[in-house]
């Protein structure tokens, strides 16, 4: 009798140790297909948020990422086939100004339209940056909220002498007036001042044809 309840004993010292180590095991495997599914969701949760990603959210993440006493260099293709080197410095939203670098020792500043850029070279090391998300704010900048159309009427209302290059031809000038979707150049030599006697040629020029605007 005593050997009876021993081998029972034995029987359910091992059944129980079975039963803990295919808990055991279970748990770690429900461990593994919860994370697993967590980094599926994860995972298809960034390709949803890079897919909204725009050209626009790019460079505000790449300028934003520049930390103090660091530059950043882009190169940018415009439509018309004109490559340039630039340093951002605002990002509008639907434009961008910044600082041409050259060989030449004059400062010169730009606007491109974002529908004229044909592409952005970007150093590789930044490209991880440039995917941040930028959501979430609650003020968003001034900036963001300004078309080329306003920044080209604050041109207009301070009477400023600009480059407009198209894919024809750069002209010189002052805008006389912005429309819905162009505005009035009138042309005058570089360094006059806009006046009737100096204006040589008004040109309508439609908003699609403009390339950048240099200052």
């Amino acid at each position: 009798m005593d050997n009876l309840r021993g081998d029972r004993a034995h029987v359910d010292n091992v059944t129980g140790m079975r039963w803990d180590s295919l808990f055991d095991d279970l748990e770690s495997q429900l461990e593994r297909e919860i994370s697993v599914e967590e980094s599926d969701v994860d995972a298809e949760e960034e390709r949803l948020r890079l897919g909204r990603l725009s050209l626009r959210d790019r460079l505000v993440a790449l300028h934003n990422a520049v930390h103090p006493g660091d530059t950043l260099h882009l190169g940018v293709i415009l439509a018309h086939g004109e490559r340039i080197s630039v340093r951002p410095v605002l990002v509008g939203r639907d434009w961008l100004s910044a600082d041409v670098i050259d060989d030449s020792r004059r400062q010169r500043q730009c606007i491109i339209p974002l529908y004229s850029v044909l592409s952005v070279s970007i150093p590789a090391a930044r490209a991880r940056g440039s995917l941040a998300d930028n959501e979430g704010t609650a003020h968003p900048e001034l900036s963001a909220r300004l078309g080329f159309t306003f920044v080209l009427r604050d041109l207009c209302r301070r009477r400023r002498a600009i480059d407009v290059v198209t894919p024809a031809a750069t002209l010189h000038g002052t805008i006389d007036r912005v429309g819905k979707d162009h505005f009035d150049l009138a042309m005058h030599e570089p360094g006059a001042q806009r006046r009737a006697s100096s204006v040589t040629e008004l040109r309508l020029l439609p908003l699609g044809s403009v390339m950048m605007v240099r200052l």
